[in-house]
């Protein structure tokens, strides 16, 4: 099973793949085959992953490994899925998340 993910905003490639369990070159294998999972790079031009990246890893390691699917039907679950949230939803997820990081760099100026 794999490790809770931390209570933060940013995650270095080998954070998430200790998280995830598996080796951070096939992280890096599933950013090709993916279109979902695009971390962001940072000015030295590491990947940084945020909370939802670390769980589309896992669902995507779940999808491979647990339920056997070919990484092809992986892709097209995937899509399916989150074809299924509307605009409106995913809108919302991410004013969320803009709103958490936002608290976090406030207090962390207020220090």
């Amino acid at each position: 099973m794999p490790k809770e993910i931390p209570d933060k905003l940013f995650f270095k490639i080998g954070e998430v793949a200790e998280i995830a369990e598996i080796e951070p070159h096939v992280l890096r294998y599933w950013e090709s085959e993916f279109g979902l999972l695009k971390p962001e790079k940072s000015k030295t031009g590491q990947r940084v992953y945020r909370k939802k990246d670390i769980e589309t890893v896992l669902e995507i390691k779940r999808l491979l490994y647990e339920e056997r699917f070919s990484i092809e039907g992986a892709k097209k679950r995937l899509l399916g899925k989150y074809n299924l949230l509307n605009k409106d939803e995913r809108i919302i997820e991410t004013i969320k998340e803009l709103k958490k990081g936002l608290l976090e760099i406030s207090s962390l100026l207020q220090n």
